[in-house]
């Protein structure tokens, strides 16, 4: 997880990550990685496309919608807490209700920009237990699928299963990695903040900075069952860019080049009619102000 570099004609100098593709256009690109990268066998259950995904100055992201959200409802976008435009929230920060009018380039299923979309406002963000930022746009899903023909993703309002054939997909570089659920970690520690039950990739995952935010789908379902948001580029213990393991026991765990994403399973109960957030409704877990 780093703080957004300045891309140079095509290169992103990302610390510890590389060089970014070569076929990317110079734009301000987000360091915090979040990765993914093919394994052996993709499952065939469902073609993982870009539809529906945004790119933002920095970061990826998706349109998306909870299992009970009306077409009608005002559209939401989802990113990483990291990505917010007013810079990182602090350790035991949450934001909620804050005035934006940021953009977002919205994706077809070839990864071709179709339009841009605007949000009103940050519904929520934060970089405590998770690591997410949620905007609500000017326009409903409906408007949106009557203009572009483009549908929301789907967040899964279950918990992920370990093995799950899992596609990252980012709407910043156009880019999709395939891989699976290695498994989760208690708690994540990377410099001052802490991320509980996050995702763990399988080894084949390696993406880049400007991949943080993307969705992570279930191969099988088409849903989003986490949010792409770090990985540990250099072995360092717990530093920024070099997340570790924290058990329950306190143990800690430093893995070289794996990569994690944050849950998004418990984010549905949060939100009630017309898209509103309601941090005091019951089963709601997220970090509240």
């Amino acid at each position: 997880m780093k703080k957004p570099l300045l891309a140079v004609l095509g290169a992103l100098v990302i610390s510890g990550a590389g060089m970014a593709p070569a076929v990317a256009a110079p734009v301000i690109a987000d360091g915090a990685a979040a990765r993914t990268a093919t394994k052996t066998a993709t499952p065939t259950l469902k073609a993982v496309n870009f539809a529906g995904t945004v790119s933002l100055s920095n970061c990826s992201g998706s349109v998306i919608r909870f299992p009970n959200s009306a077409d009608t409802d005002p559209a939401l976008v989802m990113t990483n807490g990291h990505c917010l435009e007013t810079g990182f929230p602090e350790p035991g920060e949450v934001i909620t209700d804050q005035a934006s009018s940021r953009t977002f380039g919205l994706l077809n299923a070839s990864a071709t920009r179709v339009g841009t979309l605007r949000a009103s406002k940050v519904v929520y963000s934060t970089m405590t237990d998770t690591d997410v930022t949620i905007y609500q746009l000017t326009t409903t899903y409906a408007k949106i699928k009557s203009t572009y023909g483009i549908s929301p993703l789907t967040l899964q309002d279950t918990h992920p299963t370990a093995g799950t054939a899992i596609t990252v997909v980012s709407g910043y570089w156009k880019r999709t990695y395939a891989c699976n659920i290695d498994g989760f970690v208690y708690r994540l520690k990377e410099g001052d903040w802490t991320w509980k039950d996050s995702v763990r990739y399988t080894s084949a995952c390696q993406t880049i900075g400007g991949t943080s935010g993307s969705p992570v789908v279930d191969n099988a379902t088409g849903k989003v069952v986490a949010v792409n948001n770090t990985g540990n580029e250099d072995g360092e213990r717990c530093t920024e860019n070099n997340p570790c393991e924290v058990d329950a026991s306190g143990n800690v765990t430093v893995r070289e080049g794996i990569n994690y994403a944050e849950e998004t399973y418990q984010i549905p109960a949060c939100f009630g009619v017309g898209n509103k957030l309601d941090l005091s409704a019951s089963g709601c877990v997220l970090p509240k102000p």
